[in-house]
């Protein structure tokens, strides 16, 4: 069984995850198919807005699956925006030198 939290595995007959501390009451034992995913996490990091519904949707059926959609696109997201910063600034600057280098002469 997996934490409804966390996600962490935990025994089936466990009252209390280990991990997190949160009560399981009355949770069914975790599909087979959930398993963290490699390929869901790229999807939603090149894709946030995937990233996003996918976990919103899986996150009570496939926890793991879900925790690793949100990561992906969580990280896509910083990263966008982080980028997005850089290319202005860079951009900025380039646009200043040129217009510094042509009042000049």
């Amino acid at each position: 069984m997996y934490c409804k939290n966390c996600g962490a595995e935990i025994d089936d007959k466990a009252e209390v995850c280990p991990k997190c501390g949160v009560a399981q009451k009355n949770t069914p034992a975790s599909s087979p198919d959930d398993a963290p995913n490699v390929g869901f996490a790229i999807l939603c990091f090149f894709i946030p807005l995937i990233g996003l519904i996918l976990y919103l949707v899986w996150h009570e059926t496939y926890p793991l699956k879900a925790k690793s959609c949100g990561k992906g696109a969580l990280i896509g997201f910083i990263v966008g925006i982080v980028g997005g910063i850089l290319i202005s600034v860079v951009s900025t600057c380039a646009i200043a030198s040129v217009l510094s280098s042509t009042l000049l002469y």
